[in-house]
């Protein structure tokens, strides 16, 4: 396990490092409430992907990094500590695979710091904000809460709602970090990360499950030279439902 300080008051981000021979170095972000470990090492091992060095981090607030409570957590803040991490580990130019959330704040990091991201695989992101809505599981439901509302019974109600896998690596993250991540992400961002992927100039993938249908306006997206792959048998979390499928994907995707 590797780390590196991210914030003026010590706080570290952590990460599994994957040693590889290939370039680029490739780096996997989880999604909301998760952790890179779980959701990718059997994709980043996986014959089609293996070879490269590969960093399986987690966010600020989530999984093995710390969870410091004077942080605000918004999209951009997420992205600028993993910038921090990443030219700790003199990783540039990198391939970014990232997942839900991670998604989102993969799109805002090739953005806002252009020198870290190469090529984009997108699993399943948040592109568009979404109102909070009481009763849902993701980011919206943790959204309908205040923070005082959350931290007191909010959380454990979220954790009935979720499920025992779900919440495995959610019980892990700072429920500040939690709390605040989802409110960002559900708001998103200005201009929202769909704007923002459409004006990136660099080779951009993301894959979706084939029963959800087409995304909105995935028509526009093609149109931008965004990759659109739907993923047959899967849900939301595509690395897990359909491994061989997401590696092959992924792969065409960074080649």
């Amino acid at each position: 396990m590797k780390s590196a300080q991210v914030t003026p008051g010590g706080a570290r981000i952590r990460w599994v490092e994957i040693p590889g021979r290939t370039a680029p170095t490739r780096v996997y972000l989880h999604g909301l409430g998760a952790s890179s470990g779980p959701y990718f090492t059997p994709s980043a091992v996986h014959p089609l992907l293996v070879g490269s060095r590969s960093l399986l981090m987690d966010m600020l607030g989530f999984g093995i990094s710390d969870r410091p409570t004077d942080v605000d957590y918004t999209l951009e803040a997420h992205a600028d500590a993993i910038a921090v991490a990443l030219r700790s580990a003199d990783a540039y130019a990198t391939d970014v695979i990232a997942h839900s959330m991670g998604g989102a704040v993969a799109i805002v990091l090739a953005a806002r710091h252009p020198d870290l991201v190469a090529r984009l695989v997108l699993v399943d992101a948040n592109l568009d904000p979404v109102a909070p809505a009481p009763s849902r599981p993701g980011s919206s439901g943790i959204a309908a809460y205040t923070e005082e509302e959350f931290l007191d019974q909010g959380r454990h109600e979220v954790r009935d709602r979720v499920g025992p896998h779900w919440w495995s690596t959610m019980r892990l993250a700072g429920p500040e970090a939690l709390h605040r991540s989802a409110v960002h992400l559900a708001r998103g961002t200005t201009p929202t990360m769909r704007e923002l992927l459409l004006e990136l100039r660099i080779p951009r993938t993301f894959l979706r499950p084939e029963s959800d249908g087409p995304l909105p306006d995935e028509d526009g997206l093609v149109a931008a030279g965004v990759r659109v792959v739907p993923v047959p048998e899967c849900g939301h979390n595509i690395m897990l439902d359909n491994p061989e499928a997401f590696a092959r994907e992924t792969a065409r995707g960074l080649a």
